[in-house]
C-alpha cells in the first residue's frame, strides 16, 4: 500500500479552512465518487475520505492542513502523479486570495475539459 502524506500551512483561520475543507469534501463526494465524513473539533477537524482503491483524512486546523492517505495497489502505482497533482492544487488554491473561488474555478474547468472532449459514436 502506497502513502501519501502532505502538509501546507495557511493563515486561513479555522472558520474559512473549514469552509475549503467542506467545499473540497463536496467536490471529492461529486467527482470523485468519495465518501466523505466531517468531524468538527475545537481547534483540530478532521475529514475522512473513501473510495475503491484510496482512503485516508485530512486534518485542518487554523493554520494549516495535513493530508494523509493510503493508495491501494492500482492507485498505488500513479502515487507520485496523484500526489503532485494535489499538492499543486493545493498550493494554486492556498496563492490565491479567495481560495474558495479558486476551487470552484478550478472545478468548472476541469468540468470544460471533460466536456470538451471528442464524443464516440
Amino acid at each position: 500500500m502506497s502513502r501519501i502524506h502532505i502538509t501546507r500551512e495557511h493563515s486561513l483561520g479555522l472558520a474559512e479552512a473549514r469552509k475549503l475543507a467542506l467545499r473540497w469534501a463536496q467536490v471529492a463526494r461529486d467527482h470523485l465518487a468519495m465518501q466523505c465524513t466531517y468531524e468538527q473539533g475545537e481547534a483540530v477537524d478532521l475529514l475522512h475520505f473513501d473510495r475503491a482503491g484510496a482512503h485516508g483524512q485530512l486534518q485542518v486546523t487554523a493554520t494549516g492542513f495535513v493530508l494523509d492517505a493510503k493508495l491501494g495497489l492500482l492507485l498505488g502505482a500513479f502515487r507520485h502523479r496523484i500526489q503532485t497533482e494535489i499538492v499543486n492544487n493545493l498550493d494554486l488554491l492556498l496563492a490565491h486570495q479567495d481560495p474558495h473561488a479558486a476551487l470552484d474555478e478550478a472545478v468548472a474547468r476541469r468540468a470544460a475539459r471533460r466536456s470538451g472532449l471528442p464524443k464516440a459514436s
